[in-house]
Parts: structure tokens; C-alpha cells; sequence
């Protein structure tokens, strides 16, 4: 692999955007990845999550997912308590534990975050969820047995199902 100069476009509050040879990128400011939660309660109902994003200016179903280290003060943050803070806030759901499942790239072309999904277990209701702050978070409790059925429902209304969900949903059938 060719070694190439690093320069820096812009850097925001957030993000930075990097040019490597002819490649352009976005690298994260603060936080040191993704965590990315697939839960099933102990009715069979898979956990996501409604919002809108502003970079697609449209509404979005994903997992339950957030940026680790990224809270004031908690920059050494780990991954799995990173999965717990944000399924809370998102959900309303606390996991008697979070198990590691993968870690990859998020979207290996355009930024160099990475993720790690973790499967939650021991599910528990203790909040409404919704996010925090500037969030809007609409939690979604859906049938295992129905999740593509409704998923593909939602996609024809014009709500973007991220891809990420059928990796989740992978993995859930993998530990029956």
C-alpha cells in the first residue's frame, strides 16, 4: 500500500474532512467509534428506531445505535457501555449485559468510523426512550416473526430502512 500525504479540507465540531491521494473522507472529532445494538425482548420483539435524519432529509428505521466517547466528560468511554448509555436513551431499555458480535467499518468508502454491533441481552423496560435533547427518537417494537414483512411496509411509505438492521437480524437467527 502506497504511503500519501494527509491533508485537511475542512474541520468542523464534528467531523473532519480528509484528502489521502485522491481520496476524500470524514473522520470523527470526538468519539472513538460506533456501538450498535440488536435486542429481541423476551417476547420475541426486535428494538428500533425512527428518526429523521438531515443528511438524507428524510426519516430513517435503524438499530439503536450511538457514538462512543462522545458524552462530556467521558472520553475513555468503552464500547459496551456505550451500547448500554444509548439503548436507555433511545429505547427505554436496560440489558442485563451486552456481548460484542463484530466490528467493522461503518461505510469503509467515504469515513473511517467503525462500529461494533452488540447483541443485548436480559431486556428490561424502565423508560419511554426518545433520545435526548435535540433528539426525536420513535421507538418501534416489532414482532420477530414480522420484522422484514414490516420493514419492507415502511420502506414504501418512504421511510429509509438502514441495511445495517438485516445484519442484526442475522445474527439474531445465528443464536437461536
Amino acid at each position: 500500500m502506497n504511503q500519501t500525504t494527509q491533508t485537511i479540507l475542512h474541520s468542523g465540531k464534528f467531523l473532519t474532512l480528509l484528502k489521502e491521494g485522491p481520496w476524500e473522507y470524514v473522520d470523527r472529532v470526538h468519539g472513538v467509534g460506533v456501538a450498535l445494538i440488536i435486542g429481541v425482548t423476551s417476547e420475541q420483539k426486535v428494538l428500533l428506531v425512527e428518526q429523521y435524519r438531515i443528511p438524507v432529509h428524510r426519516r430513517t428505521i435503524e438499530l439503536p445505535a450511538g457514538i462512543v466517547g462522545d458524552e462530556p466528560g467521558c472520553p475513555s468511554e468503552s464500547t459496551a457501555a456505550a451500547a448500554l448509555r444509548e439503548l436507555l436513551e433511545e429505547t427505554g431499555y436496560v440489558a442485563g449485559r451486552v456481548e460484542p458480535i463484530m466490528t467493522g467499518a461503518s461505510c469503509s468508502g467515504i469515513t473511517s468510523e467503525r462500529m461494533t454491533l452488540f447483541r443485548a441481552v436480559g431486556l428490561r423496560r424502565i423508560g419511554k426512550g426518545g433520545g435526548v435533547a435535540h433528539e426525536d427518537i420513535m421507538v418501534h417494537e416489532v414482532p420477530l416473526v414480522e420484522v422484514v414483512k414490516w420493514l419492507e411496509a415502511k420502506g414504501k411509505t418512504g421511510v429509509l430502512i438502514d441495511p445495517k438492521i438485516y445484519a442484526g437480524l442475522f445474527f439474531v437467527a445465528q443464536y437461536k
